[in-house]
């Protein structure tokens, strides 16, 4: 079960941060300031961009992503259905993932922080968590558990 864990966490997470990175620069965010907001979830305010706050934030964000694969490997093989239609399971994994992180998570992280209202927000927020985070997830997990059962 490591394997297809740590597959999809390197897959999904690699695509993911590049997604966060390209939307933030379009807004005129670096690399740097996008993984120093990740650190601050757990530990407030970074106090610094620098390249140990931007690790620190890598880190996390693996971790999280580690959490969303594994949550998933572990239901895959008691709902045969996720194995048998991974691109049908995969988006919409990714869409419960982004109705968890998006209005569950950050509003109780961040409560000041405005939620997404726009139709490109929303969109590409969507676009990362649908075919970057659930696809990769749920492919994966077909591949390593599905056994060769799988049709989309």
């Amino acid at each position: 079960m490591l394997r297809p864990i740590l597959v999809a966490t390197l897959v999904a997470g690699t695509l993911d941060i590049l997604s966060a990175f390209f939307f933030a620069g379009l807004a005129g965010a670096t690399p740097i300031g996008v993984l120093r907001y990740v650190a601050s979830g757990p530990f407030g305010e970074a106090p610094t961009a620098t390249a140990g706050w931007a690790a620190v934030g890598l880190a996390i964000h693996f971790a999280i992503m580690a959490c969303m694969a594994a949550a998933y490997m572990l239901i895959a093989p008691r709902l045969a259905w996720l194995l048998r239609h991974p691109i049908a399971a995969g988006l919409a994994y990714g869409f419960l993932l982004w109705l968890i992180m998006y209005w569950i998570v950050k509003p109780l992280r961040w409560p000041d922080a405005p939620l997404p209202h726009t139709l490109y927000a929303i969109a590409n927020q969507l676009f990362s968590h649908c075919v970057l985070v659930g696809l990769p997830i749920a492919v994966t997990a077909t591949h390593f558990l599905g056994r060769g059962r799988a049709t989309a």
